[in-house]
C-alpha cells in the first residue's frame, strides 16, 4: 500500500502580477470564449483565461493595470463584461445570471405555446381552414423576431468578426424560411384562399411561390431555446458553490466588550485619530484591560462583519466559532470534519489555534480573532473554489465543434446553388427556392433535440437511481476519466463515530461495561460520548440515570450510576483516581490507536474495568463501489485530511492502495492538479467543505447527496443516497449518456448532409423536407428514450 503525507499552504500571488476576475456576457458557445480570450492576450503583459462554462474571465495583469481597459477590450469584441461584485444576501434580489435565465424561460415557453398550432397546421392537411397561412404567420412571426432575437444578434456580432457558429446557422435558417414564406404568402400563390400542404413523396422540381415554412422557423427556434435554457440552468449553478460556503460561517458573534466610559472613550478618540476602525480594533482587543479598570466587560451580540482581529468572543458548546482565533480561556471538543475531513473531535484549550465556521462540540470557550473577512481559512477555501472553477477546461459543445466547419458549407453551397441557377438560366424565383431550400433543410431541427432529449431522458433516469447530472459539459469528462479520488470521512466511511469494540477486564461481562459506561456518556456532549450512549441503548436498553457527574476538560467525564462511582475518559483520567490499566487493556488500547482509532477507558468502584474502541465506520457497500471502479477501468485513491493510520486502515478494508493523507484544503487540490499533471483525467468523490475545491478542479466532481451543500454545488453530479455505488453507476450512466449524444449528432448531421444535394438541384417539395425532418427528429427522440432502461 502507498501512502503519502502533505500539508500543504495557500500558494502565494505572484508579486509582479495581479488577479483580476471578469464576469463575461453575451456568450453563445465555445467560439466566443475563444474569440475574447485571444482578444484580450493581445493586450501588453496580459495573459488570460476565459472559461465559457462559469462565464467568467480570469486575467494576470501587471500590478496597477486598470481593470476598464479590459472590459473595454471585451466590449470591442461585441460582449459584455464587469468587474464581479461581492456574493451578497440570497434575498436581494435575482442577479444578472438569474434575470437572464428568467428571460430565457420565458422566451421558451412563449415560442412553445406558439409554435405548437404552427407545426400541428402544417403536419395536418384536414386541419387546414381557410386562411390558415394567415393565422400561422400571426403566430411565427414572434417566434421568430422575439423568441430567437439571442440568435439574430449573435449572427450579426459573429458577422462583424467574420466568424460562424450554430447561431449563424440558427438565424440564417429561421430568417430564410420566414423571409421566403413572407414572399410566397405576400407575391406567391401562398396566400391565396383555400390554399394547402398536402403530402407528396415525389421528387420533382419546384418554383416554391406556393409553399411557406413557418413551421421550420418556429420550431427549429423553440427546440433550440430548449436545449439553451437547459444549458444555462445547469451554468448559473457554478457560482452556487460560493454562496453556498460563505453561508457557513457564522453570522453573528458575542463579542466581549468593555462597557466603562474610559474605555470606550478610548476606544472612540483612537478611532478618530486613526480615521478607521484600526484604533476601535485595538481598543477593543485590549479587553482585559478594561476589565481591570473597571470590573465588567459584558457580552454584546453584533453582525460578524463587525468584528475586529484582536476581539474576544464567546462561542458556546453547538455554536459555530464565528472566525480564525486562538482560544483565551476554556476547553472544549472542536468538530473539525467540515473543513479537515478529520473524524474525530479535536481537544483544544488555552492558546490553541481555532477556525472559523468549525462547531464547538464541547465546553464554553473565549476565542481572540486572529482573522476576520477574507483573511479566514473559510473565505480562502470559497476562492480556492473559484479558482478552481475558472481553471477547468473550457466546455465545447459538440455541435459547436462541428458546425465550426459545417455553417461554413452550408452557406457556401448556398450561394453556389443560387449562382449555379441564375447562370443556368433557370430563373430568379426557382434559383431562389434552390438556395433557400438548402438553408432550410441544413436547419438544425433534429440538432436542437440531440442533446437535451438525450440529456432529459438520462438525467432523468439517474434522478431515479439517486444520480443528480447538472449538464451536457459533464458528459463529456466522463468519457476519458481513468482515475478516482475518494475522500474518507463521509464518502468510504459513514462520517459518524460508533463503537467497534469493548474488551473487559476478567469477571466483567460487556453489558455491564457498556450500561454503566453509557449512562455516564449520555450526560456528555462530546461526541464521542454520544457514540458510546447509542451503542449502549442498542445492546442494553433504557440507561440508568447518571448522578453528581462532572466533566473533566479535556480528560472525560466522571459520576454515579447505581451507586457505582464510575470514570470514563482517557487513561491518564483513570490513572489520577489510582485505577491503572490491566496489561490486557493496555494492549487493547495501544492496537486500536495504532490503527487509528480512539480508545477510551472505563473504570469503577476504584479499578479499570474495560476499554470502549470508537472509530469512523466503513460503510457497508463501499468495498463493492471500489470493486466497480476497478472493474470500470478506474484506479482509486483514498485523499484524507484524516491521519495516515486511520487513512492506511480505512484503505486497507475497501481494498484501495493508493492512500493519501493529513492533506489540507489547498493540498487536496494540490493533488488532484498534480495527477492532472501527469496525464491521469481524475474524477473526485467527496462530501464536505474541505473537498468543494477539489470537486471543482477535478475533471469530474461527484458529491454525497448526504455531505454539504458546498461540496453538492461544486461537483458536476450529486449522489443523492450516499451510497458509493451511486458514482460507479453516475460514471456508467454518464457515459452512456454521452454516447447516445453522440450518436443523435451523427444522425442529425448525416440526414443534412444527406438531403443538401437534393435541394441543392431544386429536388425537395416541402412537405418531403418536411417530413424527412420529423422523422430525423423522432428518431433522435427515440434513441434517447433507450435510456430508460440503463441499468434495468
Amino acid at each position: 500500500m502507498t501512502t503519502s503525507t502533505r500539508n500543504t499552504p495557500m500558494a502565494p500571488t505572484d508579486a509582479a502580477t495581479v488577479p483580476i476576475e471578469l464576469e463575461i456576457g453575451g456568450m453563445t458557445c465555445a467560439s466566443c470564449a475563444n474569440r475574447i480570450e485571444r482578444k484580450l492576450n493581445k493586450l501588453d503583459g496580459v495573459t488570460a483565461t476565459v472559461n465559457y462554462a462559469t462565464e467568467k474571465a480570469h486575467v494576470d495583469a501587471p500590478v496597477g493595470y486598470d481593470a476598464a481597459l479590459l472590459v473595454s477590450e471585451v466590449r470591442k469584441a461585441g460582449y459584455s463584461a464587469s468587474v464581479p461584485t461581492p456574493v451578497v444576501d440570497a434575498e436581494a434580489g435575482p442577479d444578472a445570471a438569474e434575470r437572464e435565465l428568467i428571460s430565457l424561460r420565458q422566451r421558451l415557453i412563449g415560442a412553445a405555446v406558439l409554435s405548437i398550432p404552427v407545426i400541428v397546421l402544417a403536419m395536418v392537411p384536414a386541419w387546414q381552414f381557410t386562411y390558415w397561412q394567415w393565422a400561422s404567420l400571426t403566430l411565427a412571426a414572434p417566434v421568430v423576431l422575439w423568441a430567437a432575437w439571442s440568435f439574430h444578434r449573435a449572427a450579426w456580432t459573429n458577422l462583424r468578426h467574420g466568424a460562424a457558429t450554430m447561431d449563424t446557422l440558427i438565424s440564417l435558417g429561421t430568417l430564410s424560411a420566414f423571409g421566403w414564406s413572407l414572399y410566397a404568402l405576400f407575391f406567391g400563390t401562398a396566400g391565396e384562399p383555400g390554399m394547402t400542404h398536402g403530402f407528396s413523396f415525389t421528387v420533382s422540381p419546384t418554383d416554391g411561390a406556393g409553399n411557406i415554412y413557418l413551421e421550420v422557423a418556429a420550431g427549429v427556434t423553440t427546440f433550440i431555446l430548449a436545449g439553451r435554457y437547459f444549458e444555462k440552468r445547469a451554468k448559473r449553478n457554478a457560482g452556487s458553490a460560493l454562496r453556498a460556503l460563505l453561508e457557513l460561517g457564522a453570522k453573528d458573534v458575542a463579542v466581549l466588550r468593555a462597557t466603562a466610559s474610559e474605555a470606550t472613550g478610548n476606544a472612540t478618540g483612537a478611532s478618530a485619530v486613526t480615521g478607521d476602525d484600526t484604533g476601535a480594533s485595538e481598543a477593543t482587543g485590549n479587553t482585559a484591560a478594561a476589565s481591570d479598570a473597571t470590573g465588567q466587560v459584558n457580552e454584546i451580540r453584533i453582525p460578524i462583519d463587525e468584528l475586529r482581529v484582536g476581539d474576544e468572543f464567546v462561542v458556546r458548546p453547538g455554536e459555530k466559532i464565528a472566525t480564525d482565533g486562538v482560544v483565551v480561556t476554556g476547553t472544549s471538543a472542536i468538530d473539525l470534519a467540515l473543513l479537515t475531513g478529520e473524524s474525530a473531535p479535536v481537544e483544544v484549550g488555552p492558546g490553541d489555534s481555532v477556525t472559523g465556521a468549525t462547531v464547538n462540540a464541547g465546553g464554553r470557550l473565549v476565542v481572540r480573532a486572529t482573522r476576520v473577512g477574507a483573511d479566514t481559512q473559510l473565505a480562502q477555501m470559497a476562492k480556492l473554489v473559484e479558482d478552481a472553477q475558472s481553471g477547468k477546461a473550457e466546455v465545447q459543445r459538440l455541435a459547436d465543434r462541428v458546425s465550426g466547419v459545417f455553417v461554413p458549407i452550408v452557406i457556401a453551397i448556398a450561394v453556389a446553388t443560387l449562382g449555379a441557377w441564375l447562370g443556368a438560366g433557370l430563373g430568379v424565383t426557382a434559383a431562389f427556392t434552390a438556395a433557400v431550400a438548402v438553408l432550410i433543410i441544413a436547419c438544425p431541427c433534429a440538432l436542437g433535440l440531440a442533446t437535451p432529449t438525450a440529456l432529459l431522458v438520462g438525467t432523468g433516469r439517474g434522478a431515479q437511481m439517486g444520480v443528480l447530472i447538472k449538464g451536457p459539459e459533464v458528459l463529456e469528462s466522463t468519457h476519458a476519466v481513468d482515475t478516482i479520488v475518494l475522500d474518507k470521512t463521509g464518502t468510504v466511511t459513514t462520517g459518524a463515530m460508533s463503537l467497534v469494540g469493548v474488551t473487559t477486564a476478567p469477571g466483567v461481562s460487556r453489558a455491564d461495561a457498556l450500561r454503566l459506561a453509557g449512562a455516564l456518556e449520555d450526560s456528555s456532549e462530546h461526541p464521542i460520548a454520544a457514540a458510546v450512549a447509542r451503542a449502549a441503548r442498542v445492546e442494553v436498553g433504557t440507561l440508568p440515570a447518571a448522578s453528581d457527574f462532572a466533566n473533566i476538560e479535556g480528560l472525560g467525564v466522571q459520576g454515579v450510576v447505581d451507586g457505582h462511582a464510575v470514570t470514563v475518559g482517557r487513561e491518564a483520567l483513570l490513572a489520577d483516581w489510582s485505577q491503572p490499566l490491566s496489561a490486557e487493556l493496555v494492549a487493547e488500547k495501544a492496537r486500536a490507536e495504532s490503527e487509528g482509532k480512539t480508545a477510551v477507558a472505563v473504570g469503577w468502584d476504584g479499578a479499570a474495568r474495560a476499554v470502549l474502541v470508537v472509530a469512523d465506520t466503513v460503510k457497508p457497500t463501499s468495498a463493492e463501489a471500489i470493486s466497480r471502479f476497478k472493474a470500470q477501468g478506474l484506479t482509486p485513491i483514498l485523499l484524507t485530511g484524516d491521519n495516515t493510520a486511520t487513512a492506511v486502515q480505512i484503505g486497507r478494508e475497501v481494498g484501495i492502495d493508493e492512500v493519501i493523507a493529513e492533506v489540507l484544503p489547498a493540498g487536496k487540490v494540490d493533488v488532484i492538479t498534480r495527477l492532472q499533471a501527469q496525464g491521469k483525467v481524475v474524477a473526485m468523490v467527496g462530501d464536505g467543505v474541505n473537498d468543494a475545491a477539489a470537486l471543482a478542479q477535478a475533471d469530474l466532481g461527484l458529491a454525497m447527496g448526504t455531505g454539504t451543500d458546498v461540496a453538492i454545488e461544486a461537483a458536476d453530479i450529486t449522489l443523492v443516497r450516499g451510497d458509493l455505488r451511486g458514482a460507479a453507476d453516475a460514471i456508467a450512466l454518464s457515459r452512456r449518456t454521452l454516447r447516445t449524444i453522440k450518436t443523435n449528432l451523427f444522425w442529425a448531421f448525416a440526414y443534412n448532409v444527406a438531403a443538401l444535394p437534393l435541394a441543392a438541384l431544386g429536388l425537395l417539395n416541402p412537405m418531403l423536407a418536411g417530413a424527412a425532418m420529423a422523422l430525423s427528429s423522432v428518431f433522435v427522440v427515440g434513441n434517447s428514450l433507450r435510456l430508460k432502461r440503463f441499468g434495468r
